[in-house]
């Protein structure tokens, strides 16, 4: 879990320094602002992260409940 964390946060720190270094002056970016569709973009995009986030917390979650299971079957068996 520390792990994803850890990876989840070096990405945020990532995604913000590139977006520190983006030009200003991208022409369809403009477009896309102007006509109120760059927000759509961003919720899509949005959308799609809280999904993955939850997916890989989800399969976290089992991966430990089978550890646990394993490594309590091996425990009893010895």
């Amino acid at each position: 879990m520390k792990k994803l964390i850890s990876s989840l946060l070096g990405l945020i720190l990532m995604a913000l320094s590139l977006s520190a270094n983006a030009q200003t002056d991208v022409p369809m970016a403009d477009g896309l602002r102007s006509e109120g569709k760059i927000y759509v973009v961003v919720a899509i995009i949005l959308i799609v992260l809280a999904g993955l986030i939850t997916y890989l917390f989800l399969m976290d979650r089992k991966v430990k409940k089978l550890e646990d299971l394993l490594a309590d079957k091996n425990h009893s068996t010895k």
